[in-house]
């Protein structure tokens, strides 16, 4: 893989036209609660101009269960009662448990059917991992997956997505799918490699580094749909660490990565389950000393809660793993779904939003997110020095088979000049700046293009930054709806089987991606029309 700061090195400054139909501009979508456009600007009598900001919604998603653990799916919205740092809130919306599931009648087998067929229903993402999990656990934990997967239906009743990471691949093994039976085969003709990096201490950083990374690639691609996710980590999850033996500077770090973890999961309505399938511990220090029958964390605060974090749960310490999957694929169809827009109107980052949810009815318990820390909204590129995590997540997305649909997009072959293509950004993914003396509104987005062969080899990338100016007929000011019609010259090799393009819009941080299959025949040039 090229360095992290090659990617961008040749990062270039493009000033398109924005595509028109001639059409009126839809309704603009809701934007994401962190990520609010700006009101227009509104002038007083000494012709000074305000720019205010809307005020930001939360959304929560929580499962109500019994004394008994049985989840409960008959409250109503005045059955809940919700506070923010101690400050009562005023529920707006509410959605009863299992309000968008799956339609018997729908089939779904991908993330473009899902976004299209049920673009609110709950789903499930399966992750397997492999890196930080011992041989012989994982092969438990495959077992127990199948165990739970052939007791199950032929359709599944909520899509399910399955996922296999190690230190050295990201790989989906099946897209969104409600069939059994593709799952099962998929997870049959998966062959993992012997983790022995779990074994070594020299390797605990990049373990680190490839658990975070996961999480927010699985978030950044995953955004755009706006259903809730159940994502089932199944594995260790992150590396024993004890922060006693390590300087102040690092647990800061460490303690930035989980807050912006569990933010971006928040974000894409993320709540986590982890599965530790080692169970009942016999040998004490096979994960280490910690880990005999405790938290499977290590014992460090962070890491533990940092399911609990998003309104899941970590469990550990059972041999009963195809049930411990079954309890977390059940809370995933039947969580109630609250939205509030915050009486505290501080915009302090540093400030911890603790958050609790109750219930009139004695007896339930309520398992929602704990709180949430504001954020900063995506830094601007810098074509020379592009910062690490930006670079990252570009070639999470582009060496991924993971479709992206933050950012919805579609990608055409000119069947004139094959090494052109033809690249349509939908207008509501995009933010358009104010017109100001000296510049007319214009949106920004990052562009990646890269070539794969029939092995998966990277053939060619490159990388722009495309800077697209409006026309003058639009508004100085407001919302327009007006997509990008990018023209893409990727240079040809006898080799390549498949391109990726990857789009991110400055303005969000979102991420969209399309693939295009070299190989099928292209569609043939229409005939000039007689004269």
């Amino acid at each position: 893989m090229k360095t992290l700061s090659s990617v961008l090195t040749i990062l270039l400054l493009a000033v398109i036209t924005p595509a028109s139909d001639g059409q009126q501009p839809a309704p603009a979508a809701q934007p994401p609660q962190s990520q609010q456009p700006p009101t227009q600007p509104a002038r007083d009598a000494n012709g000074t101009y305000t720019l205010t900001r809307n005020a930001r919604l939360v959304i929560l998603d929580m499962v109500v269960t019994d004394a008994k653990g049985n989840v409960v799916t008959d409250l109503k919205s005045d059955d809940f009662h919700v506070t923010e740092s101690d400050e009562p809130q005023t529920v707006l919306n509410f959605e009863a448990a299992g309000a968008h599931t799956v339609s018997p009648a729908s089939e779904i087998n991908s993330t473009a059917t899902l976004d299209q067929v049920a673009p609110r229903a709950p789903v499930n993402i399966v992750l397997l991992d492999e890196f930080n999990t011992r041989f012989e656990d994982m092969a438990f934990a495959r077992y127990s997956l199948k165990k739970f997967l052939e007791r199950q239906p032929g359709k599944l009743s909520t899509p399910t997505m399955l996922i296999a990471v190690s230190l050295q691949n990201f790989t989906v093994l099946h897209d969104y799918t409600q069939s059994k039976d593709e799952l099962i085969s998929a997870l049959d003709h998966h062959f993992a490699a012997y983790p022995w990096q779990a074994h070594q201490f020299a390797w605990l950083g990049e373990r680190y580094a490839t658990a975070f990374i996961t999480l927010r690639r699985v978030a950044e691609a995953t955004v755009g749909h706006p259903g809730h996710k159940n994502m089932i980590w199944i594995g260790r999850g992150f590396p024993n660490l004890n922060m006693a033996n390590y300087p102040v500077d690092t647990e800061r770090r460490v303690s930035n990565a989980v807050q912006e973890c569990v933010n971006v999961l928040r974000d894409a309505r993320i709540t986590l389950y982890t599965i530790d399938p080692a169970g009942l511990k016999v040998d004490q220090q096979a994960y280490g000393s910690e880990a005999a029958f405790s938290d499977p964390f290590g014992g460090n605060y962070q890491f533990a809660k940092l399911a609990t974090a998003t309104g899941g749960r970590a469990l550990y310490g059972r041999n009963d793993v195809d049930a411990q999957i079954g309890t977390a694929i059940r809370d995933g169809s039947s969580f109630y779904t609250l939205t509030y827009r915050p009486t505290n109107d501080s915009r302090d980052p540093r400030q911890f939003r603790r958050i609790r949810v109750t219930v009139d009815r004695p007896g339930l318990t309520v398992t929602t997110r704990e709180g949430y820390y504001l954020q900063y909204g995506p830094g601007r590129v810098d074509p020379k020095n592009p910062s690490r995590m930006l670079v990252a997540d570009l070639l999470s997305a582009e060496s991924s088979t993971m479709a992206y649909d933050g950012v919805p997009m579609t990608v055409d072959r000119s069947p004139q000049t094959p090494d052109t293509f033809n690249i349509h950004v939908d207008g509501k993914a995009l933010s358009w700046t104010y017109a100001t003396d000296t510049e007319p509104r214009h949106a920004e987005i990052v562009l990646v293009a890269s070539s794969f062969d029939k092995k998966g080899k990277e053939l060619k990338r490159d990388a722009k930054i495309i800077r697209a100016s409006a026309s003058k007929d639009v508004p100085p000011t407001g919302r327009i709806d007006r997509g990008l019609d990018i023209h893409y010259l990727l240079p040809h090799d006898e080799k390549a089987t498949r391109a990726r393009f990857v789009v991110r819009v400055a303005a969000s941080g979102r991420i969209g991606t399309a693939d295009v299959d070299l190989t099928k025949p292209l569609p043939p040039v229409a005939s000039a029309p007689a004269q």
